[in-house]
């Protein structure tokens, strides 16, 4: 299952030291998440010891969110999906824990029903396929993202290249993002949320700044809660760096790098 995975790829980096200190081959995927979810402590929002279970403990009618919400278990079958899912767990745990929690709150007023609606909506994307762009927080940094967000591809990642790379780093979050992503296509699209930083954040070794996200954005979405207005689309493969022949011609390719909309008229 994970010989697929090419761990040299830059798209991986959020996970990676979390994956490689893993033994996946001597313990087995569920036997090692549940060793290194005890030895960082981790605890769903409830207080209980989280842990990974296999996909049978999860009672059938149970909905799984409500599940880890009320046990602390994570319902964990033998898959990509689950196995990166196990990982971000691991790498940002109060993000996740924070999720689980709208999500459980969610199902405990409203039940599970037919539709998750837009609270439960939002957080199953950022779930599922987010990511975290961290920018700068300076004049260069605003405009940055004043770029990506209207679409100005090549304004930010052509003309701005030697800005993007200096002042903006993307952190991979969802799992089924970083599933598709072991066969990449160009047309990958992530669900990004702009995180603002000082300049001491980039001064920090990896791990620091990885707990650092996982601090500022669980408690963003403890205080402000989530919606799909929240997101911006980004082309991940536009990324510089990530990917070879980034020229012109590659972010003209309108069908992946899409021009901005324009608003309906009233």
């Amino acid at each position: 299952m994970l010989e697929g995975i090419d761990w040299t790829r830059p798209w991986y980096a959020s996970v990676l030291d979390v994956a490689g200190g893993l033994d996946l081959a001597g313990d087995g995927v569920i036997k090692a998440f549940n060793g290194r979810a005890a030895a960082l402590g981790l605890r769903n929002a409830s207080g209980m010891p989280l842990s990974f279970v296999p996909q049978s403990a999860l009672p059938e009618g149970t909905a799984y969110e409500e599940f880890i919400g009320a046990t602390g278990g994570v319902p964990t079958r033998d898959n990509l999906h689950d196995f990166f899912n196990g990982l971000v767990w691991l790498s940002f745990p109060r993000i996740k824990r924070q999720l689980n929690a709208l999500q459980a709150g969610q199902i405990a007023l409203a039940g599970v029903g037919k539709s998750r609606g837009p609270a439960r909506d939002a957080a199953t994307i950022f779930d599922e396929n987010a990511a975290l762009l961290v920018v700068r927080d300076s004049a260069g940094g605003a405009a940055l993202v004043e770029a990506l967000r209207g679409h100005d591809w090549r304004g930010a990642w052509l003309a701005r290249r030697a800005d993007f790379l200096a002042d903006a780093e993307l952190w991979l979050f969802g799992h089924a993002l970083m599933e598709k992503l072991v066969a990449p296509y160009k047309a990958i699209t992530a669900h990004t949320r702009v995180v603002f930083a000082g300049d001491d954040f980039f001064a920090l070794g990896h791990a620091a700044r990885r707990a650092w996200i996982d601090q500022r954005v669980a408690g963003e979405l403890a205080g402000r809660g989530l919606s799909k207005a929240d997101f911006t689309p980004l082309p991940v493969l536009g990324v510089p760096g990530w990917w070879p022949g980034q020229d012109q011609a590659f972010y003209d390719d309108t069908s992946v790098f899409r021009p901005k909309r324009s608003a309906a008229p009233h």
